[in-house]
C-alpha cells in the first residue's frame, strides 16, 4: 500500500492531549460564547479539524500548524487573547461551537447560506475553488465527466455538495487525506476537494502520479465561524482581520504557505 508523507498528519491527532476520545470529546454545557478569562489572561477557545494541510495539520512536534493556525494566533494576539486550539472532526465543529465548547472555529470552512443559518461568519479570509484529483491518464475535465465513476469527498464539505448538485453520489470520508489515499490505492477514480489541499498533496507526493484540474464550479470563500449572534467577538475578529491584511501580516502568512502573493478578497 502506498503511504504518502501526507498521511502522517492523521497520526498526529492521536497524541493531542486536548481530546482523549474520537470526535470532539465531551460537549460543553456552557451557553455563552464569551472567551474564557482569568485574573492573568483571556483565552479564545478555537476548534479545528487538524487534518487539512496546508491550513491545519500537526508538525513534527505534534503541534498544530498551517495557514489557519498561524492566522488565528495572529488575530488572538492582536485582540488580546491567548489562543487555545482543540481538534474536532469537521462534521462536528458547528455543533460543538453551538454548544459553547468553542468561541470560534477556523478550519478552511466555506461560507455558505446553509451554514450562515447556524453560525456567524467573519469576513472572508481566503478564496478557494474545487479541484478534481485523479491518477495520471484519467482525463477527467469537469464534474460531469465523473458521473458513473467512483468519486471521493470529505463528509459535509463543498466537494460533496458540488458533486451531489451534479447528480453524483460520492463516497464520503472523514478527511480529505483519507479520500486521496483511497485514490492512490484504487478505491475511487477521482477526489473532489479544495484546490490548496489537493495541490499540497501533489507537492508532498511527487512520484504518486496524481494530477488535478479545476472543477467547473464557482470560487468559494472561507470564514471564521462564531456562535450566531456573537457580535462582540465577530466585530473584534473582523477588525483584526482587516488590520492584518492592511499591515501585511496576512500577505506574509499567505506567501509562506502558498508560495505566491495573496489575491484580493
Amino acid at each position: 500500500m502506498f503511504k504518502p508523507k501526507f498521511r502522517v498528519i492523521l497520526a498526529g491527532l492521536l497524541s493531542l492531549s486536548l481530546f482523549a476520545l474520537a470526535g470532539c470529546g465531551s460537549t460543553s454545557t456552557s451557553s455563552t460564547s464569551t472567551p474564557a478569562s482569568s485574573s492573568s489572561e483571556k483565552v479564545l477557545k478555537v476548534g479545528s479539524d487538524i487534518t487539512y494541510a496546508p491550513f491545519e495539520f500537526m508538525d513534527d512536534k505534534q503541534q498544530p500548524t498551517g495557514f489557519d493556525m498561524e492566522l488565528i494566533q495572529a488575530i488572538g494576539k492582536d485582540i488580546g487573547y491567548k489562543v487555545s486550539i482543540e481538534t474536532c472532526s469537521f462534521d462536528g465543529l458547528i455543533t460543538a461551537l453551538q454548544a459553547g465548547k468553542y468561541n470560534a472555529v477556523i478550519s478552511a470552512m466555506t461560507i455558505t447560506p446553509d451554514r450562515e443559518k447556524s453560525v456567524t461568519f467573519s469576513d472572508k479570509y481566503f478564496k478557494s475553488m474545487q479541484y478534481i484529483a485523479m491518477k495520471k491518464g484519467s482525463n477527467f475535465k469537469t464534474l460531469e465527466d465523473l458521473k458513473g465513476k467512483k468519486v471521493g469527498v470529505q463528509l459535509n464539505t463543498t466537494g460533496q455538495f458540488d458533486c451531489e448538485a451534479k447528480g453524483i453520489t460520492p463516497k464520503k470520508y472523514d478527511t480529505t487525506p483519507d479520500a486521496l489515499n483511497d485514490l492512490l490505492n484504487g478505491g475511487v477514480d477521482a477526489v473532489v476537494a479544495d484546490s490548496p489541499v489537493v495541490l499540497w498533496f501533489q507537492a508532498q507526493n511527487p512520484t504518486a502520479q496524481i494530477v488535478s484540474v479545476p472543477a467547473n464550479v464557482d470560487p468559494e470563500y472561507y470564514g471564521i465561524a462564531m456562535k450566531q449572534g456573537d457580535t462582540e467577538l465577530s466585530t473584534k475578529v473582523n477588525a483584526s482581520l482587516k488590520k492584518l491584511i492592511d499591515n501585511g501580516t496576512y500577505g506574509d502568512l499567505y506567501k509562506k504557505w502558498f508560495k505566491k502573493d495573496a489575491p484580493k478578497l
